[in-house]
């Protein structure tokens, strides 16, 4: 059969000059630089981690392909664009890939097929996996040169619309789908994330929430025993049995509290000065802060919960948020630290939309369980190459697919000699002298 890749087509006339094009360039690459995910993935090693933790059965004298080498060319075609495990039937023969993944892009042999890719996608059991997720925090635990004094933890879940009826999935009244909800965790100062589970497409219960949040912090006082943990989360991650975990665990959290009469009554007094205030002065809106105590009769104990009032000409609208803080004023705490949750939709946001990770649509979940572990390490690669470009540049705070656009999406012709190999970028390349820059940046300091 004739591949149709290699016949001759037309554009449009020039000044009368006639235009043909066909895909017979030779080696040239339309993902260039993946070789600086090349150099992120030899930093942060994360290929070589996973591998150690998944059993390999294979006959070793028949092997083609390594463990590590699978993952890493799965995690790299992500990190640039290429979702599905059927774009490595093309992919492995790419001399850029080829070369990102330590093979010759001539002489060398060519990566994985999807078979091979999808099989060990397949490959993990429920302890391996959970091995593999401990791989994962423990990465984050390293990306800090020193254990930090504090950090503060973003827990929320996101809709993954399911294909087909996959298990896990159920149908959830609020989105109006069957889905998925995985839970994102992520350290939303420094954009790193920190854990992705997959679960039912329901809302959370307090033992549930409680499991993930213990296993989650007892691997990471394993690295750092003296650094103290805030939870920061929405109202459906405020369950008593957190909260009371936490108390007990020296952890402070921060959650959204669903209002109620009750609590309504106990802040009037503040409320209806706003409100006053407001109407008194003719502005379009007044924004106060009040706190009180309060227990709900699934609470322990009492605790501290604030208000955001705001006044506007179309009424009253109060939030709540219930917190184990004490020393700061209910202003600080929910402006400053509580508002601050919202960067976390946007993590997830480059995780979910940017990097495709809702492409679950393996009937196991424990296959969609490794494909949100192989996204999340294509995340961290990407982040890796973000946090080289010097903070003054325009691309040090980009989304993940201005990146991928800038400085991966590079056509690129790859030439191999006897003695070397020789990577032509385009002479107008617009980000040559960052790339350039980034480059150095993350090479190794040894050979």
């Amino acid at each position: 059969m004739s591949d149709d890749n290699l016949l001759p087509f037309s554009f449009p006339a020039v000044q009368r000059k006639k235009i043909t094009a066909a895909f017979d360039g030779g080696r040239i690459t339309s993902d260039g630089g993946v070789m600086l995910l090349a150099q992120a993935e030899r930093r942060l090693g994360i290929a070589e981690r996973l591998a150690q933790v998944i059993p390999d059965r294979r006959d070793q004298d028949r092997v083609t392909h390594l463990v590590p080498d699978i993952l890493r060319a799965r995690i790299f075609a992500i990190a640039c664009g290429y979702e599905d495990a059927d774009d490595l039937d093309r992919l492995r023969c790419d001399p850029a890939f080829k070369l990102a993944c330590g093979r010759l892009p001539d002489s060398g042999t060519d990566l994985c097929s999807q078979p091979t890719i999808s099989r060990w996608e397949n490959a993990p059991a429920l302890r391996d996996l959970i091995r593999l997720m401990g791989v994962m925090v423990d990465l984050y635990c390293a990306s800090y040169a020193t254990p930090p004094a504090a950090v503060t933890l973003d827990i929320d879940d996101t809709v993954d619309v399911v294909h087909g009826h996959q298990q896990l999935s159920l149908f959830n009244a609020h989105y109006d789908e069957r889905c998925f909800l995985p839970i994102h965790v992520y350290d939303t100062a420094v954009a790193r994330p920190v854990a992705v589970l997959l679960r039912p497409g329901k809302t959370p219960s307090g033992k549930e929430v409680h499991g993930h949040l213990r296993r989650l912090v007892r691997r990471i006082r394993r690295h750092w025993p003296a650094t103290h943990i805030t939870i920061r989360g929405d109202g459906h991650y405020g369950r008593p049995q957190v909260m009371a975990w936490c108390e007990e665990n020296g952890i402070d959290f921060v959650f959204g509290l669903p209002g109620n009469a009750v609590l309504a009554d106990a802040v009037e007094e503040a409320a209806d000065d706003i409100r006053t205030r407001r109407a008194l002065d003719h502005k379009p809106g007044l924004r106060g802060f009040a706190e009180t105590r309060y227990q709900a009769q699934s609470w322990n104990q009492q605790r501290r919960a604030c208000a955001r009032i705001e006044a506007t000409t179309q009424g009253l609208d109060i939030r709540f948020i219930v917190t184990s803080l004490e020393t700061r004023s209910a202003e600080h705490i929910y402006e400053t630290i509580y508002c601050a949750r919202g960067q976390a939709e946007n993590l997830i946001k480059l995780h979910k939309t940017q990097l495709a990770s809702d492409r679950t649509s393996c009937r196991s979940p424990l296959a969609n369980q490794m494909r949100l572990i192989l996204h999340t390490a294509a995340y961290w690669l990407i982040l890796t190459v973000r946090d080289a470009i010097p903070k003054a540049h325009l691309l040090a705070t980009a989304e993940f697919a201005t990146i991928r656009l800038r400085l991966l999406k590079l056509g690129t012709r790859v030439i191999e000699t006897a003695s070397r190999i020789r990577l032509a970028f385009a002479a107008a390349c617009p980000e040559a002298r960052l790339i350039r820059h980034i480059a150095a940046g993350l090479m190794p300091s040894a050979p």
